[in-house]
């Protein structure tokens, strides 16, 4: 069985939608969606969002499960200004040298770019975060569960592929505050105080509704490449 990981729904329903038979499984708190595609059996996990409750998530998982390879899919922010929405990194620094080297991973596309990610703790909100943790890391693109899952992966020696669609960027950045999108803590997002933001702040509709379409088409790209790679064996 295949592994791929996701923080939320949000991110993985497109992939979803393509399997075949698909059954959700809920046990310990994780949730799980089984299924298969192009004659592999597939399980769509959902971490969370963040450090903290991924590790919980990928500790429950990897105990009770064994897999052939873990993919470690969903969204990231652009540090580098040539990546634009819908683009995706492979992260050369988090994924297996073996997956890399897979003569089964050929993702030659103009939209896809082989590059360092970054791990952080918190969502980055402004373009002189962006540009310090560009400058300090070198990094080309930022999320907040990757280092994680590819610690655990390591730990098993499990071979391990980071791929992460780009869905934010310094000129389409998020419509609102990190906090007022989504809370950690509570791993949802609190409507009623989007609500109140939405009403006192009225140009953040357009911004909201932009934003769901960006998110659509960096969703669909990593269905698209993910999809393609499940077509091949890199193993």
């Amino acid at each position: 069985m295949i592994a791929i990981t996701f923080a939320l729904p949000a991110e993985s329903s497109d992939l979803v939608a393509l399997l075949e038979k698909p059954n959700l499984i809920s046990r310990e708190g994780v949730e799980t969606v089984r299924g298969r595609l192009h004659g592999k059996s597939v399980a769509v996990i959902h971490t969370g969002v963040g450090t903290k409750i991924c590790a919980q998530r990928m500790d429950i998982i990897l105990r009770r499960e064994r897999f052939e390879y873990l993919i470690s899919a969903g969204f990231a922010g652009a540090l580098e200004k040539e990546l634009r929405i819908g683009n995706l990194l492979i992260a050369e620094n988090f994924s297996s040298p073996q997956l890399l080297r897979s003569p089964g991973l050929d993702l030659a596309d103009d939209g896809i770019f082989l590059g360092k990610l970054r791990t952080v703790s918190g969502v980055i909100d402004s373009n002189a975060e962006r540009e310090q943790l560009a400058a300090n890391t070198g990094a080309a693109a930022v999320d907040m569960e990757t280092e994680v899952i590819a610690d655990a992966c390591a730990e098993l020696d499990l071979p391990f592929l980071s791929l992460r669609a780009i869905s934010d960027t310094a000129s389409e950045p998020f419509p609102a505050p990190a906090h007022v999108l989504f809370n950690v803590e509570k791993q949802k997002t609190d409507f009623a105080r989007l609500a109140f933001y939405l009403v006192t702040h009225p140009g953040a509709f357009s911004r909201l509704n932009a934003f769901r379409e960006r998110v659509a088409v960096a969703r669909k790209a990593l269905a698209d490449t993910l999809d393609t790679i499940l077509r091949a064996d890199l193993l």
